[in-house]
């Protein structure tokens, strides 16, 4: 017989793509049972019957099943510099730049690169290629509600124009989604496009080994065009930049040479 939590499962699929049965059961089932306890339902079925009636229960799932903890502007002087000093300067030889957000997890960072981009230009020239490794953390960025938590950085005229407050959560706007294009990729093991503007890929290559990371700064490399720029975390600092045709150009900000 099929159980309460595989019915769960099954309902959630379909609704929202995100497949739960690929996490550990026991501490997933944890998780969200004390989540649906909470809010006073008896079983995972009554659960969902309540998340088909209310985007604020469907919401606060999707933070429960999600352990990544990412923001908007995560290190708002970072991204101050980016906007500042590098958007325009890509901006002079061309429009319609070529950027890819890699790891994105839950979406964050590929919009937050739309809307620094949205003081440049109309957001329907701007295009993002976001990807992750994880299907579900991509589908969650698609449907773009966060916790408020995740929004602490985010300038307050930001915030007006491109987010609709439901309760406790922020649902980003449709015309910020249409800006970016989310894909499943691995990054040690799928090929790369080539000749990206600008690539950022923050706070993810500080889990990977010096083996990895070696061959990763290779390929992200070969993936700018000449002069393209490489942004990468707060603690992933390149010791020998030269080695991967990459020159400093600013903390955390590289130039492909």
């Amino acid at each position: 017989m099929v159980n309460d939590y595989e019915q769960f499962i099954e309902k959630i699929k379909v609704k929202t793509g995100i497949d739960l049965s690929l996490y550990k059961e026991q501490q997933m089932k944890r998780r969200l049972t004390s989540l649906y306890e909470k809010h006073g339902f008896k079983s995972f079925l009554d659960f969902y019957r309540g998340i088909e009636k209310d985007n604020e229960l469907l919401y606060a799932f999707l933070d429960r099943m999600t352990i990544n903890v990412s923001e908007f502007y995560r290190n708002g002087k970072r991204w101050e510099v980016l906007e500042k000093k590098f958007i325009p300067e890509l901006l002079k030889n061309k429009r319609n730049l070529k950027i890819w957000s890699a790891a994105c997890s839950t979406g964050e960072e590929p919009y937050t690169i739309a809307m620094i981009l949205s003081k440049f230009l109309p957001l329907s020239e701007i295009k993002i290629l976001a990807t992750d490794i994880d299907e579900n953390v991509l589908q969650k960025a698609k449907i773009g509600a966060y916790h408020e938590r995740s929004l602490n950085e985010v300038p307050i005229e930001m915030k007006r124009k491109y987010f609709q407050k439901d309760n406790d959560y922020y649902v980003i706007s449709d015309e910020i989604k249409r800006t970016v294009t989310f894909k499943k990729h691995n990054l040690l093991s799928d090929p790369f496009e080539i000749n990206f503007d600008l690539i950022v890929c923050r706070n993810v290559l500080i889990y990977f080994t010096e083996e990895a990371k070696n061959s990763l700064y290779n390929k992200f490399s070969n993936a700018l065009r000449q002069g393209g720029i490489f942004f990468v975390g707060s603690t992933e600092q390149i010791f020998n930049p030269g080695k991967y045709n990459l020159e400093p150009i600013d903390t955390f900000f590289y130039q492909r040479i």
